[in-house]
């Protein structure tokens, strides 16, 4: 089988999941399977290649932290290869080199090449077993990264760790952002078991930094760690870079060593992840040759690569008149630090634009955001089949119980030309919405998603 267009390629890769589109899906570690992209991946070699693995996983942030990691590893003169999901705007987004997408012609080369294989393993699953399209998309990336002689790859894992395919490279380092309740009816409904699942990232005699978390969440990481005999190590609040002030491109925060360093990202929250990925960067780089840890150069590098970092539809202005920002909260202490990152820009009247699936904990972000706008609209996307929002009548139900002036849009554009017309031309309207929401923002503004 050649592929030689978007469509055929996309469809091809969800195929064996899309048998189980009717049927309910249960906890992870029942539903999910990583086997067949271990068969994949070990069919074509895929898991020889020498190279340093660093997997990213947590409840926020992680996207981040990936984006910041991989670019201070670019800066330090290194080929970085990097995995991230949902994309915004192209699947190509995805898997990216040193920051670029990968083409569409070697993506449906790899996947005409990895067919054979898939189509073997696929008829040897019965029942509910699928094989996964990350997997495919991972094996996808590691192809292309072998042909490109990608010397670190920086990945980042889906909902949860243990039973996601893109944790099964030979990852010595691991990274965690803040790990809170989520996606329960996948990972369980108690915190230490999301944190068990999300755990499962690290691997023996390997190394894992966290940011801080709640002690459950700390114990249950220790404990993974020291079943595997590796050294897990969390960010101490004497060692966490301190936010100093926004800049137009970002922020400036202090950060040991590095001094006062400018971080081309908005929102305080960045600062922890920031801090994580410096700290991780700088465990990668010891293990590969390159410029002396100790030395003035890699101290410029660092800072040049945290200046540099662009990361889409995280905490970005869209334009001025009137001030439109959007952000990926859709939980309620992400819509906290939003608007925490938020306080000095917030221009009455405020509209504030809100697209939570349904599978997050919605009627607590209205409530985080419900204080600070005279306006809140709803609004979904049917972009991505996997992502769902409340029906209308929720969704209005659930907002009305905390503010008096909410409407619902069926579509962004519509959305935003309510909020637009509520706030005129001094007013300031926040989009916090799922990420199908910040691609069509990312397009209907004309971002370039394809270079980062």
């Amino acid at each position: 089988m050649r592929f030689d267009n978007e469509a055929d390629a996309i469809t091809y890769i969800f195929r064996s999941m899309r048998k189980l589109r009717d049927k309910p899906r249960g906890l992870d570690e029942i539903s999910r399977d990583t086997k067949p992209t271990q068969w994949l991946l070990a069919a074509h070699h895929l898991l020889e290649t020498k190279r340093e693995y660093v997997v990213v996983t947590g409840s926020k942030g992680k996207g981040s932290i990936t984006a910041i990691t991989a670019k201070l590893l670019q800066h330090l003169g290194h080929r970085v290869g990097m995995m991230t999901s949902p994309h915004l705007v192209s699947w190509y987004e995805r898997i990216r080199i040193d920051g670029r997408t990968i083409p569409p012609d070697d993506l449906f080369r790899i996947l005409s090449d990895l067919a054979p294989e898939i189509d073997r393993i696929e008829d040897t699953l019965s029942g509910d077993r699928y094989i996964s399209p990350q997997g495919i998309f991972l094996a996808i990336a590691l192809q292309w990264f072998d042909e490109q002689g990608v010397d670190v790859a920086v990945l980042e894992v889906g909902r949860g760790g243990r039973y996601d395919d893109i944790a099964v490279v030979p990852n010595e380092l691991s990274l965690f952002g803040p790990i809170i309740v989520e996606h329960a009816q996948y990972l369980g409904e108690t915190l230490d078991r999301i944190a068990w699942h999300k755990a499962g990232i690290i691997k023996p005699y390997s190394t894992a930094y966290s940011l801080p978390q709640d002690p459950l969440v700390m114990e249950v990481l220790q404990r993974e760690a020291d079943a595997k005999d590796a050294a897990f190590n969390w960010i101490a609040p004497a060692d966490m870079g301190e936010y100093i002030g926004e800049t137009e491109k970002g922020l400036r925060m202090r950060l040991g060593r590095y001094g006062e360093v400018e971080v081309s990202l908005h929102g305080r929250y960045q600062v922890a992840n920031a801090t994580l990925a410096v700290i991780g960067a700088g465990n990668v780089h010891s293990r590969l040759e390159g410029i002396p840890h100790t030395s003035p150069e890699y101290v410029a590098r660092i800072r040049a690569g945290l200046a540099d970092v662009k990361w889409p539809g995280r905490l970005q202005k869209l334009q001025d008149t009137p001030a439109i920002y959007i952000d990926g909260a859709i939980n309620p202490t992400s819509a906290q630090a939003f608007l925490d990152s938020m306080i000095n820009n917030l221009y009455a009247p405020v509209s504030i634009i809100l697209g939570v699936p349904r599978d997050r904990d919605y009627a607590a972000v209205y409530r985080v955001f419900a204080p600070h706008a005279r306006q809140l609209i709803l609004t979904e996307s049917d972009a991505n089949p996997n992502i769902h929002f409340p029906n209308a009548e929720t969704a209005l139900a659930t907002a009305r119980q905390v503010h008096d002036n909410v409407e619902y849009a069926p579509h962004l554009s519509e959305a935003l030309e309510k909020a637009k017309a509520f706030v005129g031309e001094r007013g300031t309207v926040l989009l916090s919405v799922a990420q199908p929401l910040v691609g069509e923002a990312m397009m209907l503004w004309r971002q370039d998603t394809e270079q980062i």
